[in-house]
């Protein structure tokens, strides 16, 4: 259903730092990374999309936020949630909500919030229930 999702960053250096720490904790590989763009993608191995891309605005103007946006990245595990809620505030996110169950989802989601540092806000989640 998704082809790419495409997330403007104000600061692509700071922006790639933070996102390729998250990503390599769910898993995910770099497909690309041009910084004289600047963008970068990332994709679930062996699969070509969906793609999760940051990169400037096409229009040349600042990155800005949606209000009531959110992407929610899929993790493999709730361990994998943890790390890269982890990951994401050690690389200058701010939490939205820390790692646990969301029973009002249903009984096995688990999940952790949080923005990156142009205010993109963003959930890691992992729909398994415990074995």
């Amino acid at each position: 259903m998704i082809s790419h999702v495409f997330i403007g960053v104000t600061d692509f250096q700071r922006a790639y730092g933070f996102y390729s720490a998250v990503m390599e904790k769910l898993g995910l590989q770099l497909k690309f990374c041009d910084a004289g763009k600047p963008w970068a993608a990332w994709m679930a191995s062996g699969k070509a999309r969906p793609l999760f891309i940051i990169g400037a605005p096409y229009d040349g103007n600042s990155a800005s936020v949606g209000n009531g946006q959110m992407i929610a990245l899929l993790a493999p595990t709730r361990a994998a949630v943890d790390g890269a809620y982890a990951l994401a505030l050690e690389n200058g996110g701010s939490c939205e909500g820390a790692p646990g169950l969301r029973l009002e989802y249903h009984p096995d989601y688990y999940g952790a919030y949080f923005r990156d540092a142009d205010g993109n806000k963003l959930c890691v989640c992992c729909h398994d229930a415990v074995a």
